[in-house]
C-alpha cells in the first residue's frame, strides 16, 4: 500500500526546487516552513489512508453509464467530498476566490501525493484545476462572480473540452460551432472526445470549458473561442437551475485509469427535450479561445508530468516491498537462512535503483519548474520574464521527460515482480496500465519535444536556455567543491553530460538559424531525452549536497546513466540522414 514520501517531497521542495531560499526572503509572504511541514503532512495522511484504498477499487469496478447517466467507483463521491472539505482544491487558488494562495510548489507536491495514491482519482482535480487558471485570467467578471469560488473550492469540477474525432493534436481541423444568440450568450453545437470527468455524480454542476468556432471566425486556429458551457445553468444568486443542452454519449474502454470516467460529449443535441444548442459564456475574446486554453493546457501540462513521478513513486514502493518478501534463490552477499530475499540479487538491485533514482530525479524537474512559475509570479519586469521563459523552457522537459519515466518505471516494476507481475491480483500491472496514458495526453511526448527545440530554445535569442544550462553547471561545480566521497565520479560525469547538452542545442539553434527544420525535428525527442537526464542528475546531484545517503543516489545516476548523453548527442546531430532517408521503408504494406 502507498505511504506518502513526506520527507523526500519536502527535500525536493526545500533543496531542490528552492523553496527554503524563497522563505527565508519573504517571496511568499507568512508561509514558512512549519506550514509547509504541515501540509504535506496532512496531505500525506489523506493520500495514503483515504484515497490509495480506493485505487484497486476504482480499477476493477471503473465508472459506469446508464441513460446518459455516469456514476463513479463506490467511494469516489464521499471521498472526493472528504477531500473538499479539506480545502485540497482551493490549496493554490486565489484567495478572494476562497482558496489559500499558496505556492505552485505546494499544489504540485500535494498532487503528486494524490496521484500516486489514486491517479484515477487525481485527474479530476487536475483539470478543475487548470480551468480556476483559464477562468481567473481570461473570464469576465461577471463570470468569475459566478462561477469562480464554486471552482476553486471543488464544489463544482472542470473540464477541458478541445479533442474531436477528427482534430486531436491539430485544433484547426475543429468542428464544434458556435452561435451567437440574442442576449449575449453563445449556443454550442458539437461532439467532443476522450474528456475526462466529463460527467459524474460527485459534484452539483460540472463547468466545461469548451473549443467552438462562430460562423465567421477566420480559418484554422485563429478562428477558435473558448466557451464556458455548465451542466447545469446558473441563477443570478448562484442556485442551481435548468439541466442544459449537454449531455455524456458514452464512456470509452481504457487500457488503464478506469476510475476515471473518459466521456464522448454531445452539445446542442437538444438533450431532455431543450431547444437544441447548449448555452455557452464567450472567455476572453471572440477567436481568441486557444491563447485561453493554453493557460489552462500549461497548467496540465506540468500536472500531468507529476503524474509520471505520482505513478513511478507508487510502483517504486510497490515493487521495493515485494522485493524485501520474495525469497528466491541464493546471493553471494545473504548470510541469512533458507533462499535470499531477493532484494540481495544485485540485477533487482539494479531495477529498484534505477526506479527510485529516476523517480527523484523526474521530482527534482517538475518541482523546480513550479518553482519557476512561483518566481514569475512573484517578481517583476525583467525578472518576472526571465522567470516565466525558464518555466516555459521546463514544461515540455517536465512533462515528457517524467512520464516517459513513468512508463519506465512501472515496467520495471512488473518485472521485479517477475511472472506474478504480469498477473492483476499483485497490483504492479495496474501502474504500468495506469502510466502508459501520461505520454499522450495534454500534447504527446513528440509534441513536447518539438516545443522545446522549435519554441522554447529560442527564448529571448536563445538567452533563456543559455542561463539554464549554466545553472545547471553550477550545481556540478558544487559537487565538485564537497570533495563527498559519497559522489564518486558525479560532478565528472555531469560536467560531460551539460557539455553534450550545450553541444547539441548550439547545433539545434545553428540549423534553425539555416533553416534545416526537418533535420531539427528529426531529433526532436532524444533531444529533450538528452536534457532530462541531465537535469535530472544536476537535481539528484543537488540533493545530495550535505546529505550523503542522497549523494550515492546521484552517484548510481551519474555513473550508470549519463554516458547517454553523449550517444545522444549523436544521434541528434548525425541521426536525421538515416531517418529521413528511410522514408521509404514506412510504405503501407
Amino acid at each position: 500500500m502507498y505511504r506518502a514520501p513526506v520527507s523526500d517531497i519536502a527535500h525536493a521542495l526545500k533543496n531542490v526546487a528552492g523553496m527554503s531560499a524563497a522563505l527565508k526572503k519573504g517571496t511568499f509572504g507568512d508561509l514558512d516552513e512549519d506550514i509547509v511541514d504541515a501540509v504535506l503532512e496532512e496531505a500525506g495522511k489523506f493520500a495514503s489512508d483515504q484515497l490509495a484504498p480506493l485505487n484497486r477499487v476504482g480499477d476493477e469496478h471503473g465508472a459506469t453509464i446508464k441513460d446518459n447517466i455516469v456514476t463513479t467507483a463506490p467511494g469516489w463521491k464521499e471521498v472526493y467530498r472528504a477531500w473538499i472539505d479539506g480545502g485540497w482544491n482551493g490549496i493554490a487558488g486565489p484567495e478572494e476566490y476562497g482558496g489559500q494562495g499558496l505556492p505552485i510548489m505546494m499544489a504540485i507536491a500535494v498532487s503528486e501525493m494524490w496521484n500516486s495514491a489514486n491517479m484515477a482519482f487525481g485527474l479530476c482535480p487536475l483539470l478543475t484545476i487548470g480551468a480556476v487558471e483559464a477562468l481567473h485570467a481570461h473570464g469576465s467578471d461577471e463570470l468569475k462572480s459566478t462561477y469562480l469560488e464554486k471552482i476553486v473550492t471543488g464544489e463544482w469540477t472542470g473540464t477541458m473540452n478541445l479533442t474531436e474525432p477528427g482534430a486531436g493534436s491539430d485544433l484547426s481541423a475543429l468542428k464544434a460551432k458556435a452561435k451567437r444568440a440574442d442576449d449575449g450568450t453563445y449556443r454550442i453545437f458539437g461532439q467532443k472526445i476522450f474528456i475526462t470527468y466529463g460527467d459524474h455524480e460527485m459534484t452539483d454542476n460540472i463547468c466545461h470549458l469548451v473549443l467552438a468556432r462562430l460562423p465567421d471566425a477566420p480559418a484554422g486556429t485563429r478562428g477558435i473561442s473558448l466557451f464556458l458551457v455548465p451542466k447545469y445553468l446558473v441563477g443570478s444568486d448562484g442556485s442551481i437551475g435548468a439541466r442544459n443542452d449537454v449531455f455524456c454519449h458514452s464512456l470509452e474502454h481504457k487500457l488503464g485509469i478506469h476510475g476515471s470516467p473518459t466521456c464522448t460529449m454531445i452539445f446542442g443535441d437538444g438533450f431532455g427535450g431543450n431547444e437544441p444548442g447548449a448555452i455557452g459564456y464567450l472567455i476572453g475574446e471572440e477567436n481568441k479561445g486557444l491563447a485561453c486554453m493554453f493557460t489552462m493546457m500549461n497548467n496540465a501540462r506540468l500536472n500531468v508530468g507529476t503524474q509520471g513521478v505520482a505513478i513511478a513513486e507508487a510502483a517504486y514502493q510497490h515493487a521495493l516491498a515485494y522485493a524485501h518478501e520474495r525469497k528466491q534463490g541464493k546471493s553471494g552477499s545473504y548470510s541469512g537462512e533458507g533462499m535470499t530475499p531477493i532484494v540481495e540479487h544485485p540485477d533487482v538491485m539494479r531495477n529498484l535503483l534505477t526506479m527510485k533514482s529516476m523517480t527523484q530525479a523526474a521530482r527534482g524537474i517538475c518541482y523546480s519548474c513550479a518553482y519557476a512559475l512561483d518566481m514569475a509570479r512573484n517578481t517583476e519586469g525583467d525578472e518576472a520574464k526571465k522567470w516565466n521563459e525558464m518555466a516555459g523552457l521546463m514544461t515540455p522537459i517536465a512533462k515528457a521527460f517524467s512520464t516517459d519515466i513513468g512508463c519506465e518505471v512501472a515496467t520495471l516494476g512488473v518485472q521485479i515482480h517477475g511472472g506474478m507481475g504480469f498477473i492483476e491480483e499483485t497490483g504492479a500491472a495496474q501502474f504500468m496500465r495506469d502510466a502508459r496514458i501520461n505520454p499522450i495526453y495534454e500534447g504527446t511526448n513528440g509534441i513536447q519535444a518539438i516545443d522545446l527545440v522549435g519554441r522554447k530554445l529560442g527564448l529571448s535569442g536563445g538567452e533563456a536556455v543559455k542561463t539554464y544550462i549554466a545553472d545547471l553547471r553550477k550545481i556540478s561545480e558544487d559537487v565538485r567543491g564537497t570533495n563527498t566521497p559519497e559522489f564518486g565520479e558525479t560532478a565528472t560525469k555531469l560536467d560531460d553530460a551539460i557539455n553534450a547538452v550545450e553541444e547539441t542545442t548550439n547545433w539545434i539553434l545553428e540549423q534553425l538559424e539555416a533553416g534545416n527544420q526537418p533535420q531539427v525535428l528529426a531529433g526532436a525527442t532524444p533531444y529533450l531525452r538528452q536534457f532530462g537526464l541531465a537535469a535530472g542528475c544536476a537535481y539528484l546531484a543537488k540533493a545530495g549536497l550535505n546529505d550523503a545517503p542522497r549523494a550515492e543516489l546521484a552517484r548510481y545516476f551519474a555513473e550508470n546513466f549519463l554516458d547517454e548523453c553523449t550517444a545522444l548527442k549523436q544521434s541528434v546531430t548525425q541521426g536525421h540522414a538515416s531517418l529521413l532517408g528511410a522514408r521509404a521503408l514506412l510504405e503501407q504494406q
